[in-house]
């Protein structure tokens, strides 16, 4: 999947004196508070992180409360969706007029009918609400399927990300697999699918990540107060 990228990044995290005697812990309650929240910093939604403490020693900030400031080197794992990028998402409803899927379990997608193209039909199959392909007959997008959309736009502020099944290369990820590997719809590139595999791999490592409890983030400075509401347009 496009948009996940790793960074490698030198960081500095300000500690009360008063955790002076608890430093790792601190670090990780103070990082972990801008997980999953866009950082204009790093242009993307910090996912995951791996850290190792530069050095035991710290700078003391002078003030009324002597901060101090540890650095750290951290590999982080961040989605950053662009425009016309392609994200891959798990349907978890559909309406006549809409598609919504949930992305890494935790950013929402909309795609609205304007942005489904002509082939798939709204319509009920044995009772379940589908979008039917009229060229292809088992292309078929229901709920708990997982698809590959294009990237509208993304609202920063509250991580949801408009997109689009306009491209042919888009839709249902078992059907378009499947006939991309029989040769019945060409390849956007070979780098293509190689990032599509990389992205697979570090969806993976993310994953792993999570069930550890391993989160974190900070940079070289003290932090910056981000923009209310940013819309990233095509």
């Amino acid at each position: 999947m496009e948009g996940l990228k790793v960074s490698d990044a030198n960081l500095v995290v300000y500690v009360h004196p008063s955790k002076a005697t608890k430093v790792p812990q601190a670090i990780l309650r103070e990082l972990s508070s801008l997980l999953f929240k866009f950082s204009e910093i790093f242009d993307g939604v910090v996912l995951a992180y791996d850290v190792n403490i530069q050095n035991k020693t710290a700078k003391i900030l002078p003030g009324i409360y002597p901060y101090f400031g540890v650095r750290l080197k951290a590999k982080l794992l961040l989605l950053s969706p662009k425009p016309d990028m392609l994200l891959e998402g798990k349907v978890v409803k559909l309406t006549k007029e809409s598609i919504h899927v949930i992305v890494l379990g935790f950013s929402s997608a909309t795609i609205t009918e304007e942005d489904i193209r002509e082939e798939f039909t709204y319509k009920l199959k044995h009772g379940q609400e589908v979008f039917a392909s009229t060229s292809h007959k088992r292309h078929v997008i229901k709920v708990g399927d997982m698809i590959r959309f294009l990237v509208k736009s993304l609202d920063e502020e509250i991580l949801h990300i408009s997109g689009s099944l306009i491209p042919a290369q888009t839709g249902s990820i078992r059907w378009l697999d499947k006939h991309v590997e029989e040769g019945s719809q060409p390849e956007r590139s070979t780098k293509k699918r190689r990032e599509r595999d990389r992205g697979r791999e570090m969806q993976e490592d993310y994953t792993g990540l999570v069930s550890e409890g391993a989160f974190s983030l900070s940079n070289d400075h003290r932090p910056k107060k981000s923009k209310r509401r940013r819309t990233v347009e095509p």
